[in-house]
């Protein structure tokens, strides 16, 4: 009986698993692999090298261009959505140890709140959304950063996160006010304090209209 509930849990914790994004994906692995006394992993280690050698040659020539830090120092238009897609390739690929590498790619991330004032970057857009949540969720966990880099990428992700959160709930409330100028806008430069500004004024109106 016992083991019969197990496994339906076991179940349900699959099928939550499988509808996470891939940053919520991430992010969940890395606390649970937290968790693991060292014999536990070391085993899964030895699992994942021989999943990982299956595709090991298709993957190579993008892993050595994953670890030149000239490779990633082209890569630092994080308003082009390939550009994107280059950098999440990198930082799953980046060795462990490689902290060179990973402070090119660090400098080109601490960047990424110029690029949203300066050019009004639509972070609730869908995939930028995705890969901007994905990219801070890795690196913020990648071994090859320092302890500090992954406390300032933890603090940019927290940011990002605090952006999309007042972002959704003034989209769902407020559909008349736009939140998104228009690139180059001097409005670019404050959306964030807009979006505070509005979702306080939205919470007022609720609190008077219930009164």
């Amino acid at each position: 009986m016992v083991e019969s509930r197990s496994c339906v849990q076991r179940e349900g914790v699959y099928r939550w698993f499988s509808s996470l994004t891939s940053a919520q994906r991430a992010a969940f692995l890395c606390g649970l692999l937290d968790l693991c006394v060292p014999i536990e992993l070391r085993f899964l280690g030895s699992c994942l090298e021989d999943l990982a050698r299956k595709d090991y040659h298709s993957l190579r020539d993008a892993e050595i261009k994953a670890n030149n830090p000239t490779d990633l120092s082209g890569l630092t238009n994080v308003t082009d959505e390939v550009v994107r897609s280059k950098l999440l390739v990198s930082i799953a690929l980046l060795g462990s140890d490689n902290r060179e590498a990973a402070g090119v790619l660090y400098r080109t991330l601490t960047r990424i709140d110029t690029v949203i004032n300066n050019y009004g970057l639509a972070l609730n857009d869908g995939r930028t959304e995705e890969q901007f949540l994905l990219l801070f969720t890795m690196a913020s966990h990648h071994p090859a950063f320092s302890f500090h880099q992954k406390q300032v990428l933890r603090e940019q992700l927290g940011q990002i996160q605090d952006i999309l959160q007042v972002r959704g709930m003034l989209q769902s409330s407020l559909g008349c006010i736009s939140i998104h100028p228009p690139p180059g806008s001097i409005l670019c430069r404050t959306t964030f304090l807009y979006s505070c500004e509005s979702f306080r004024v939205f919470l007022h109106q609720l609190c008077t209209s219930k009164d």
